[in-house]
């Protein structure tokens, strides 16, 4: 099992020390860790060259023997990475899972209004089969109607025949009726049979003419129909341009809010473009910022050097016994010396080559961020965003693992100045001459003045550079709290736009319905009002023919009238003789 320990040393007067590792925490699967109660203690292994305080991974079996044991600074900047990209991850996801809530909520509100328009339209439509079943009745009955004055016409034309066979045969019959009269003219007399003869000619014409109020009252009942159903298809009309006016209407406000969307998603757009400016130029400032706590790394480092030479320095000019750790090492025994001198070289050999790779490894992350850096310059808008997220992880894993190496930088120059004593001391003791000795008599001050003119001077420049990247980091700040607000603007912006078309394309469905409604409503009215109309003419014209029947009516009534009273005058002009004969 893999567990997260940390160095710790027991230091001797003599010697490096014994090393014990403390457990710390515990995986407990890939990417889960859970620390551990109390202080758990376990010894290192014998190759477990680490300074104090430096965190290692240790594998260990069920009995907590040791099978495995490496530096954690770059597996503490994986899994550091790996849990940063988890967060922004689970961000992500919470931010997506409440975008589907929204959606969820508007799409139960949009089906529930919808469901409204339906039950709406269902009425609607149902309404609409109600007027067209009226409509239908109502044209049923002009076709009744219609059918009825198409019977009577032809009653009429028939009647109008047998009235033209019996004016014919009447004329035959006053033609020679006229003969006949010239012929009484002379003898001015009638016999009883033709008297007869006349008569039951005349009555045949009073039977001839033809009944004209059943038929003239049929014809006002067609008429009081055709009133009813004009009226009906006058407040259908009226309905029809109400709906007219209201789908107008509602083309208009739709016309309008379609031009409105269309102005907003303009500055939406406008809006995002400024957003994506935004974030480029706080891309920039983090690179800029990136760049600054680098060389605040850098001139940290050089200080660090500068400290410790000028600690070699102090102590080349002064008495290297002046430290009671040293002097120790005037009466210890020369091969406990040397024996201590090997172990330090050693363990600064294993040191130096660890720290050279890590070097080797920061070299190769600096290559890495600055191959991403000439990518960003020649990619598009698209991949340059997806670039700038690598090279935010590429500098953020530079910067851990180059604050990880100050520390062990600083550790080496502490062990190579703590070696050089020991070699010094060694050599003087053993009677080698070294060249820190023969040049003891060097004057170090100016060397020793130069360095703390150079320290304080850095330490001004580097004053300088954390004032202004605090300045920047506050400025870097408000700049991504600025993105991230319009960034949230926008997304409501465009949610808002996506509804506002989505009530657009019902309101446009709604308008092409009553648009549809009211060119059905046309289209049905306009036949019915030319059949009324068709049949209003044909029965105007049926009630001037029946006036102009009932005037030939009257006038053969009155024709036969007059021939009566001339056959009763005929009849009292007969000679005594004819009349008893």
């Amino acid at each position: 099992m893999l567990y997260l320990a940390e160095v710790q040393k027991k230091t001797r007067v003599i010697g490096s020390g014994k090393t014990e590792l403390k457990l710390l925490a515990c995986q407990r699967t890939e990417q889960s860790w859970s620390a551990l109660p109390g202080e758990e203690v376990i010894p290192a292994p014998d190759d477990a060259n680490y300074n104090a305080g430096v965190l290692v991974m240790v594998e260990l079996t069920a009995t907590k023997q040791i099978q495995r044991h490496t530096e954690a600074g770059r597996q503490l900047v994986s899994i550091l990475q790996n849990f940063s990209r988890l967060q922004e991850k689970a961000k992500t996801q919470e931010e997506e899972i409440e975008q589907w809530k929204q959606s969820l909520t508007y799409q139960s509100q949009e089906l529930n209004r919808r469901e409204m328009e339906m039950e709406a339209r269902q009425e609607q439509l149902q309404q609409m089969e109600e007027d067209f079943e009226r409509l239908e009745q109502q044209r049923h009955e002009v076709e009744t109607t219609r059918e009825e004055v198409q019977r009577q016409r032809e009653e009429f034309e028939r009647k109008s025949q047998e009235l033209e066979g019996a004016w014919a045969h009447l004329r035959g019959e006053m033609s020679r009726f006229e003969e006949r009269q010239a012929e009484m003219t002379q003898s001015a007399v009638l016999d009883e049979q033709q008297s007869y003869y006349i008569q039951e000619l005349l009555n045949r014409l009073s039977s001839a003419v033809a009944p004209t109020e059943s038929v003239r009252e049929e014809l006002n009942q067609s008429f009081d129909v055709l009133s009813y159903q004009q009226g009906s298809l006058e407040s259908y009309y009226q309905e029809l341009e109400q709906q007219r006016t209201s789908a107008q209407q509602l083309q208009d406000e739709v016309d309008r809010q379609a031009n409105d969307l269309h102005h907003r998603w303009q500055e939406w757009h406008t809006s995002q473009a400024h957003l994506e400016q935004l974030r480029a130029d706080l891309a920039s400032q983090k690179s800029t910022l990136t760049l600054k706590q680098q060389q605040e790394s850098s001139i940290k480092g050089q200080l660090e050097s500068q400290n410790i030479l000028y600690q070699h320095l102090k102590a080349a000019s002064g008495d290297l016994t002046a430290d009671p750790k040293l002097a120790e090492l005037e009466t210890i025994p020369l091969e406990e010396l040397k024996s201590i001198t090997q172990d330090l070289e050693r363990e600064l050999e294993k040191m130096s080559r660890f720290v050279n790779s890590q070097e080797e490894e920061l070299s190769l992350q600096q290559q890495a961020i600055d191959q991403l850096k000439e990518r960003i310059q020649q990619a598009s808008e698209y991949d340059r965003l997806q670039l700038e997220t690598e090279l935010a992880d590429e500098q953020e894993s530079y910067k851990m693992l180059n604050e990880t190496l100050v520390g062990q930088r600083r550790n080496l120059q502490d062990r190579g100045a703590t070696l050089k004593q020991h070699q010094i001391i060694l050599a003087r003791r053993q009677g080698i001459a070294t060249p820190d000795s023969s040049n003891s008599s060097i004057d170090l001050g100016p060397a020793i003045s130069q360095l703390e003119s150079i320290k304080q001077q850095q330490e001004a420049e580097l004053q300088a550079l954390q004032t202004e990247i605090q300045q920047l980091t506050g400025q870097v700040e408000q700049a991504q709290q600025a993105v991230e607000q319009q960034a949230v603007d926008q997304e409501n912006q465009r949610n808002e736009l996506k509804q506002l078309e989505q009530q657009l394309v019902s309101q446009r469905a709604a308008a092409a319905e009553l648009w549809g409604k009211v060119n059905t409503y046309q289209a049905i009215l306009q036949p019915t009002q030319d059949g009324v109309t068709n049949l209003r003419q044909k029965l105007e014209s049926i009630t001037q023919v029946m006036a102009q029947f009932q005037e030939a009516s009257d006038y053969q009534l009155q024709a036969i009238a007059e021939m009566r009273q001339v056959i009763a005058n005929l009849m009292g002009n007969q000679s005594p003789e004819y009349a008893t004969s």
